[in-house]
């Protein structure tokens, strides 16, 4: 399949790191706090058979522009970055997809800047604060909530060899996966990204107050949103609400999927990624 092409973008709103992959029409992937690489990315990787994929690293993320400010690590501040980055790729248009915060970051995205966008993907996500729901798995009466807590301060010792870290962090996806014997096969790739601190430090301040979903309605781009029927992050209700809420909307619901759909039904993702265009 090949790396992923490195391009360095000089903006008004300053410099960021972008990878493209793929031809066809342009498609935009980004994450709330992941840092990508020249590896590349699962969800990212989906779509660069039919699209021109623009994988970016917002601020704080990998080589992109530092935060000056706090407040520009906030959805909106990086929906305009995201916009910065199209206007200077000189693109009209593109599609966004985005994965679990990167779908949250999506609908500001469809509601700060509908005019830039031909398409939602919206997938394992949600509209508003998800982690009150017992069937998250970050509620604290979740089964599973202290050894996902007890993985989470592991990870954060500076101590950890690679070697270490990479099993942490493999412990921690196969509670996000269905079935997580099969994780070997799932993330057999070599695909490796880190996450930006700040940014998630930003995010779990952000996460108490964020909430659109009275304003979906006003989203008048194509929406597929994805869902895991057993989705432990970000539970399956989520997405169902925010089909009712979004009127140009399709809904999937993998029936035998937790988190990642696009890994765990990949077959039935790409076969409904060609049946809808992405979306309709």
């Amino acid at each position: 399949m090949g790396t992923w092409k490195k391009i360095m973008l000089v903006t008004p709103r300053g410099k960021f790191e972008v990878f493209c992959k793929g031809e066809g029409p342009p498609l935009c992937v980004s994450h709330l706090y992941s840092a990508f690489n020249s590896t590349g990315d699962y969800f990212a990787d989906c779509f660069t058979s039919l699209y021109r994929v623009f994988l970016v690293n917002l601020r704080e993320a990998g080589k992109s522009e530092a935060a000056h400010e706090p407040y520009q690590l906030s959805m909106v501040e990086s929906v305009l970055d995201l916009e910065a980055i199209r206007e200077e790729l000189k693109l009209n248009s593109w599609i966004f997809a985005g994965h679990s915060t990167g779908g949250m970051l999506g609908l500001v995205y469809g509601l700060a800047a509908p005019h830039s966008l031909k398409k939602l993907v919206i997938a394992n996500a949600a509209a508003r604060m998800y982690m009150d729901s017992p069937k998250c798995i970050y509620h604290k009466h979740h089964p599973q909530f202290s050894y996902m807590q007890q993985l989470i301060e592991q990870l954060k010792s500076p101590l950890l060899t690679s070697q270490e870290k990479r099993r942490l962090q493999a412990e921690r996806t196969k509670l996000s996966l269905v079935c997580d014997s099969a994780y070997d096969l799932y993330f057999s790739k070599n695909i490796h990204k880190e996450m930006a601190r700040t940014r998630i430090d930003f995010f779990a301040r952000e996460l108490h107050i964020f909430d659109v979903t009275q304003q979906l309605y006003k989203i008048n781009v194509p929406v597929w949103i994805v869902a895991g029927k057993y989705d432990v992050q970000c539970p399956v209700e989520f997405s169902i609400e925010m089909h009712h809420h979004l009127h140009h909307s399709r809904l999937t619901v993998f029936k035998e999927s937790n988190h990642y759909p696009f890994l765990e039904e990949k077959e039935r993702f790409e076969h409904k990624l060609n049946e809808l265009g992405g979306v309709q």
